[in-house]
């Protein structure tokens, strides 16, 4: 059985704590073991931070992939070794204009997939070790560039030496490495200033509860928490009856005949007919083109 706490929670993080803090802070407050959250936000950050809450956690994997959405801004004048206002500069810090600049061209390589180098002081491990564990001691990691892609990327309005800018990028891209790598282009040192994810998929900031909220009553009321049965996953959804509900408890594989195409190795969202979300399975056969399939359970949420 699902109980009334398995769903997530938005929470709008403040700057100064870590991702873990806010985890720690509800996991106390809702006395449940089972809390996790769906991508990490730096400590000057602040936004939407979906929080996993009893068998949700088993959907982290799923949620994590989502794309995001992020406005913030950037200083010129000087660079950080952490690419962010919380690192230590970097070279002399001056009083600059970026008012006469033209970013437009100047963000069309960073645009689409891309591969960026992610940040010495990142949580990047290194043969066991935190990058910036390494960073910390003066030392430099052996990073290697990962492939991600930013939808879109536009510097709103600029006042002075900071650029207010809006990201829409895959997961795991490094907001911070963008704003360093603006000012590289621009041929002015830069750093990212400010940063606040507005959204993570289709859960929006609006929707969000203010941190300083966790110890109330307000975390397990709509809109800021939402059930299993009201996830929206980024996976195609299916219906399947009681008894094929009972073969994926058992681990076994069921024989469905979906509204939809689908290919071996698609992933499903499979819901009962009550609407409760029972299991994430996947395609392992596909008997006939456009037919039956058989799908396995990769995770089971009901009993």
């Amino acid at each position: 059985m699902q109980s009334k706490i398995d769903g997530v929670v938005l929470i709008d993080k403040i700057p100064g704590i870590t991702s873990h803090d806010v985890v720690e802070k509800f996991r106390r407050r809702s006395q449940v073991k089972k809390v996790g959250h769906t991508g990490t936000l730096d400590p000057l950050a602040t936004g939407l931070l979906v929080l996993c809450v009893g068998k949700a956690t088993r959907l982290q994997a799923y949620l994590m992939g989502m794309e995001k959405v992020y406005e913030g801004a950037i200083q010129f004048g000087w660079a950080t070794d952490s690419y962010d206002a919380a690192g230590t500069p970097a070279g002399e810090q001056r009083e600059v204009s970026v008012d006469h600049i033209d970013f437009t061209p100047l963000i069309q390589p960073f645009l689409g997939e891309i591969d960026q180098m992610p940040p010495q002081f990142s949580a990047k491990k290194v043969q066991g070790v935190r990058a910036y564990e390494l960073a910390r001691k003066g030392e430099s990691a052996a990073l290697t560039p990962k492939r991600v892609t930013v939808y879109e990327f536009e510097v709103t309005r600029v006042a002075g030496s900071v650029a207010h800018f809006r990201v829409r990028s895959s997961a795991g891209t490094y907001i911070r490495s963008l704003a360093h790598e603006l000012g590289v282009a621009a041929g002015v040192p830069a750093h990212l200033k400010e940063l606040r994810r507005t959204s993570i998929g289709r859960f929006r900031i609006s929707d969000a509860l203010p941190f300083e909220k966790i110890e109330t009553d307000e975390p397990f009321k709509s809109p800021h928490f939402q059930p299993l049965s009201d996830i929206d996953l980024p996976l195609e959804k299916l219906r399947i009856d009681w008894a094929q509900q009972g073969k994926m408890m058992r681990g076994q594989g069921v024989i469905m005949t979906p509204s939809v195409a689908v290919h071996k190795g698609d992933l499903l969202a499979l819901g009962n007919p009550h609407d409760q979300l029972v299991a994430i399975g996947e395609v392992v056969n596909v008997l006939r083109e456009g037919g039956p399939v058989e799908v396995r359970p990769k995770v089971v949420l009901a009993g």
